[in-house]
């Protein structure tokens, strides 16, 4: 894995050692000698993490790292803290600066590139999903997620510790705000990770039961877990299970002996990074699901349509079996909008969206085709079922009148329903829809309000 890492610090050997230690591990490494130049190198270079001196004249560590979490456009960044300061009280305050982690010099090499590339790879997933809701954003399907600055958080935590003391300690310190439950059985960890919606999950690595690093393996290859961040503890003298632990994708870690504070700003930090997260995914998806949908009836668009009738086509082709495809206009609608206005219009097409979804089956494609035009795709269907269900769906709307928002209150609308068959190996969607469409022009042609099955 390579990545560009910014290196800020004050004093020129400093930040040369760590150009060195880093180039030879095949990363890309800006530099930079002070609080405000690192902040002028974030925006030319756009690093993927920056290790950061705290002892600088002028702008110190903790308010470079502010800036830095406060920018919406560098908030996203992992910040480790390169300091010769090493009490918890330290710690602290970088964490609530916004700071991910801390390496405390002079810097070990193993732990150096261990949380380096640890953090280097789960930046790259979340720009990964960053550059999938922008694409969201730019086609106006979504509105861009929160900052990752969020106050008083609050989650589900999952304790997997097998000392009563410390689960005891965990839990006094943790609640409120949060809920926590504590196991301290393999299986049973994994049991509740696959049913539990867990928020953080904390891992001891001293368990005396079984392998802590091969639970946080079998967890993060859960679904459930993938996406869960994961909280380690170690001893003193278990930097190689620590390192191993980032390696496979630990997000975070506290050494023993635990300082409340410290717990309290790590489990602060991976909160409100999930949450981040989980907008992001929330927003991708919203995004999919808009992309392909009609905003106004919230059923599907053409362009969905289009490409599923294709692959139905093929489908039965390979199977034999039948697909009928309805078309269908709600006629006399142009008056409708004169009349009433297009806000009555587009209340006229959600009810029609409603009671053609009312009518179909779960496994019918029911979409928006224009305008006030709706088709439905029904595979595995014959002529004789498809005639039933469009006259039903007729009926339905000849016999109740929808509702609209102003006066009359009620309006009577009629419907013309044009339907046609696949035809074989030789099929294809073009020529069904030509068929259906043909069809719904004679419908038209012979009065409205009728279902015309194609001929051929």
């Amino acid at each position: 894995m390579t990545a560009r890492v910014l290196v800020v610090d004050d004093i020129l050997s400093n930040v040369k050692l760590l150009e060195a230690k880093l180039t030879a591990e095949y990363f890309e490494v800006v530099t930079a000698y002070s609080g405000q130049e690192a902040l002028e190198r974030i925006e030319e270079h756009e690093p993927d993490i920056v290790l950061l001196d705290v002892m600088m004249p002028g702008m110190d560590g903790f308010e470079v790292c502010r800036r830095i979490k406060h920018n919406p456009k560098t908030a996203h960044v992992p910040v480790v803290m390169v300091t010769a300061l090493d009490q918890p009280s330290d710690r602290v305050a970088g964490l609530e600066a916004g700071a991910d982690d801390f390496l405390t010099k002079p810097v070990d090499d193993a732990a150096l590139f261990a949380r380096v590339r640890s953090l280097v790879r789960l930046k790259l997933m979340m720009d990964e999903l960053r550059m999938r809701e922008a694409t969201g954003q730019n086609m106006g399907l979504v509105d861009p997620a929160d900052s990752l600055i969020e106050d008083n958080l609050s989650g589900r935590i999952l304790i997997i510790e097998d000392r009563p003391e410390s689960v005891a300690w965990f839990k006094a310190a943790l609640s409120p705000p949060h809920e926590i439950s504590a196991v301290d059985a393999f299986e049973e960890a994994v049991v509740r990770v696959r049913g539990g919606d867990y928020d953080l999950i904390v891992v001891s690595l001293g368990l005396r039961g079984f392998d802590g690093l091969r639970l946080c393996s079998q967890l993060r290859s859960l679904p459930e877990g993938r996406n869960v961040p994961i909280l380690v503890v170690v001893s003193d003298g278990e930097r190689r299970k620590l390192n191993q632990a980032l390696e496979m994708g630990v997000n975070d870690y506290l050494s023993r002996p635990v300082d409340r504070n410290e717990l309290v700003a790590r489990v602060r930090t991976q909160l409100r990074k999930k949450r981040y997260a989980d907008r992001l995914r929330h927003n991708v998806q919203l995004s999919l699901e808009m992309a392909i949908t009609d905003q106004l009836t919230g059923l599907h668009n053409r362009r969905y349509m289009s490409r599923h009738l294709d692959t139905l086509i093929v489908s039965a082709r390979k199977s034999g079996k039948p697909i009928a495809f309805l078309i269908m206009d709600i006629d006399f609608f142009k008056s409708v909008n004169d009349s009433y206005g297009h806000d009555i219009g587009d209340e006229v097409l959600r009810e029609f969206a409603s009671r053609i979804s009312a009518n179909v089956r779960g496994i019918d494609l029911a979409c928006r085709y224009g305008g006030e035009e709706f088709v439905v795709v029904m595979p595995d269907t014959d002529m004789a079922f498809a005639c039933a269900v469009a006259e039903r769906l007729r009926k339905s709307v000849e016999v109740n009148p929808f509702p609209v928002s102003r006066d009359p209150g009620r309006l009577n609308v009629t419907v013309s329903i044009g339907i046609a068959g696949s035809e074989g190996n030789n099929d294809s969607a073009e020529a069904l829809l030509h068929r259906a469409d043909q069809a719904l022009y004679r419908a038209k042609r012979e009065g409205r309000n009728r279902v015309i099955a194609d001929a051929a």
